[in-house]
């Protein structure tokens, strides 16, 4: 009887480094695995102070993870709460490198956001999470409370190996929204225009001719560039290049009239763009080239979301030095490339109709 207890009490004591070495044995989890985790997170609008949105509220998969509705920019979880730029798409930013400055050259390029203040997607990420004027998490301790109701807290303990501190929680969180953004899902390469690279694809003759100008005449590609970034051919349609358009401000922005402690300067608030990022006057107002996948379904479009349309976001950059604007920033304004093209209508609604073939998800009829 004595050896029957001893027998069961070693096995209860061994219980525990069972558990542990099962538990280390667990394979890692896949790239496929974290990238649907983040996934959940992206939609979970419980990360947000108080509950209420979601990373997807600002970054709409119907508008190519853009701002949705038309909005010029979103407004936060606070109602009345507001940024001052136009939520960029979120498609094919994991190519976007960081942020630095051509050698011999006063010229940037790279880094996320308009300006180019932050240089990878994990620390992107601390922008919209806890800025007052969007998710609005007080800390990583606030934020990471919410992993303890969440209905994926048994995929985010395995795939990370049960992170322990608030710092490690984060972490993880971070990254498995991080692949989510690197995923297929958001880099799928499925245009018309894909197609076409492969010689699957025949273009309209207005289609043909948007695409000469786009090439040619119009400029379009010494920013938005045709060249492969990678060996499986992709274009991206833009350098990550910094300028300054000459846009004027937009009046109808929200961000003018939003709560004093977001923005002190109400209407006189003026963006400098990369020049405050980098606190060089000679790149105030510059924002950085955006890719044009997907421009048809991300309007209004520039910075401020100040152009409503794609047809008219065509013809300023055609024709800005006849339309008699205020620029917001009137130094370091890009004259070469931009506003005095000389192109017809017919050649502007060309170049939108070669557009429209960037849109992913691309379904060629028989």
């Amino acid at each position: 009887m004595r050896l029957m207890q001893r027998l069961i009490a070693i096995a209860l004591l061994a219980v525990p480094a069972l558990f542990a070495a099962c538990w280390m044995q667990q394979p890692v989890a896949t790239n496929a695995e974290k990238e649907a985790l983040g996934s959940r997170l992206f939609f979970d609008k419980m990360l947000s102070e108080p509950d209420g949105q979601a990373c997807s509220v600002c970054h709409a998969p119907r508008t190519a993870f853009a701002d949705p509705d038309g909005a010029a920019v979103s407004e936060g979880m606070v109602d009345g709460a507001f940024v001052n730029r136009n939520s960029q798409s979120l498609m094919y930013v994991s190519f976007v490198p960081p942020l630095r400055l051509q050698p011999g050259t006063n010229a940037y390029f790279g880094g996320l956001f308009w300006d180019g203040r932050s240089n990878d997607l994990r620390h992107q990420l601390a922008g919209p999470l806890f800025n007052p004027a969007e998710m609005n998490n007080a800390d990583t301790a606030q934020l990471v409370y919410e992993i303890r109701f969440a209905n994926w807290k048994r995929d985010f303990n395995r795939c990370y190996d049960r992170p322990k501190t608030n710092e490690e929680k984060y972490n993880a969180m971070i990254d498995a929204i991080a692949h989510y953004e690197a995923s297929d899902e958001l880099n799928p390469f499925s245009s018309a225009f894909d197609l076409f690279l492969r010689g699957q694809y025949r273009m309209t003759p207005e289609e043909e001719m948007g695409y000469e100008l786009f090439k040619g005449k119009a400029q379009c590609s010494s920013c938005h560039s045709l060249q492969p970034v990678d060996a499986a051919g992709h274009v991206l349609l833009t350098d990550y290049s910094y300028h300054n358009l000459g846009l004027p401000k937009n009046p109808s922005n929200p961000f003018y009239t939003t709560f004093s402690h977001l923005n002190p300067n109400g209407y006189s608030a003026i963006d400098r763009g990369l020049g405050a990022v980098v606190n060089d006057p000679a790149q105030d107002g510059k924002f950085r080239t955006p890719s044009l996948r997907n421009v048809a379904l991300t309007a209004p479009y520039f910075h401020h979301g100040g152009v409503a349309t794609l047809e008219e976001a065509v013809h300023f950059m055609v024709a800005r030095d006849q339309m008699n604007l205020v620029p917001e920033i009137a130094a370091n304004i890009e004259t070469e490339r931009v506003g005095h093209l000389g192109l017809s209508e017919k050649q502007e609604r060309a170049i939108v109709a070669f557009l429209l073939l960037l849109t992913d998800g691309f379904e060629q009829t028989p």
